[in-house]
């Protein structure tokens, strides 16, 4: 692959597609101080995807990813370069060794939006530790990182062994202690995310969880938790909380 052809025309495709209305929009709703192109986010992932199309190699796709992530526009970061970026990461992690872990964490914490890291957390992160459950000891550091998007993507990179059936019930139930008490919305959200998501497959385990957990989670932890609970079984917790 040459590298650098590839990423300028990622570039240029973005270019073109891009709406200067779109753009300002945008920035405005993610509070961003990157520079904006205004493009669809499928428009965005389908001409990132292109660049993809053909399996690279390990050596290549870390290349091409750093390459976009990189980018800038009048001293700024590209927001959709960054986008096409965790695109073909997400893409092509299946060419991805454990190895590359600290790759994903590099970009985690370069970011400063759930825009850029719930999909690294979910389809780079989760996959890799789904692929080699050896990483899950990374998950048990990150869960106490001093910086909140690692925090969170410790808890949403369960996500994929409980969309696969294969939860890690241990790690859910210890990050769920770790984390109830946060401050942070996204912290107390993600929680929440993942709660909802395991008790579409097990709401006896999120019943208790959220039951022996009454008096300290948050609301919008418990909102998340309850939503797709049994209709019984929400209502009598729902009576039982009191918000904090």
């Amino acid at each position: 692959m040459d590298v650098e052809g590839e990423a300028a025309r990622v570039l240029a495709e973005l270019r073109a597609l891009g709406e200067a209305s779109r753009a300002e929009s945008e920035r405005r709703y993610l509070k961003s101080d990157l520079a904006h192109i205004g493009v669809p986010v499928p428009a965005l992932r389908k001409v990132a995807h292109s660049a993809v199309r053909r399996e690279p190699s390990r050596e290549d796709l870390l290349a091409l990813v750093h390459t976009l992530w990189t980018a800038s526009e009048g001293g700024r970061p590209v927001h959709e370069a960054r986008m096409a970026a965790i695109e073909v990461l997400s893409r092509r992690v299946n060419v991805l060794q454990a190895r590359d872990l600290p790759v994903a964490e590099r970009l985690i914490r370069d970011s400063v939006s759930w825009v850029y890291v719930d999909h690294l957390a979910e389809k780079v992160v989760g996959a890799l530790v789904v692929r080699d459950p050896g990483l899950g000891t990374v998950l048990d550091a990150w869960v106490g990182d001093p910086y909140m998007w690692i925090r969170r993507t410790a808890m949403l990179a369960l996500l994929p062994g409980v969309r696969t059936g294969e939860p890690d019930l241990d790690r859910l139930a210890r990050f769920g202690e770790a984390l109830i008490g946060e401050k942070e919305f996204f912290i107390r959200k993600a929680l929440g995310w993942v709660l909802r998501e395991h008790s579409k497959r097990d709401p006896a385990w999120v019943t208790a969880w959220v039951d022996d957990h009454i008096a300290t989670i948050s609301g919008v932890t418990f909102r998340e938790a309850v939503r797709r609970l049994p209709e019984p079984d929400a209502a009598r917790l729902q009576f039982a909380y009191r918000p904090r």
